[in-house]
């Protein structure tokens, strides 16, 4: 694989999509596995920071390799160049969590 080359990357993790770029993609020694290498992220001395962005930074901070079960890989795509990395809510599919109306226990009536 050429080093130029970008792989969007969609997987669910604890009932999120997340949806990342990385420069590597492998199938490994682990049965039922793909390892993710060399993950890509935005600009960190960029004016405008996306928290998103910055939340997934922070999470894979130190990883060198990412090994996500096979069942939870959703798509990989080559693609031109790196996009916006974003978690989704995996019912909805919205990048934003709604804030609750009332209180857990508690109805509106």
């Amino acid at each position: 694989m050429a080093r130029n080359e970008i792989y969007r990357v969609a997987f669910l993790k604890h009932g999120k999509v997340y949806e990342m770029y990385c420069r590597d993609v492998n199938t490994v020694t682990m049965w039922g596995f793909v390892e993710l290498n060399e993950l890509v992220f935005g600009d960190q001395d960029a004016v405008v920071v996306d928290p998103t962005e910055e939340r997934m930074r922070d999470e894979f901070e130190g990883v060198e390799a990412l090994f996500l079960p096979l069942h939870s890989v959703l798509s990989i795509e080559r693609v031109n160049k790196r996009g916006q990395a974003v978690i989704r809510d995996r019912e909805s599919g919205e990048k934003v969590t709604p804030f609750p109306l009332s209180p857990p226990g508690r109805s509106n009536s």
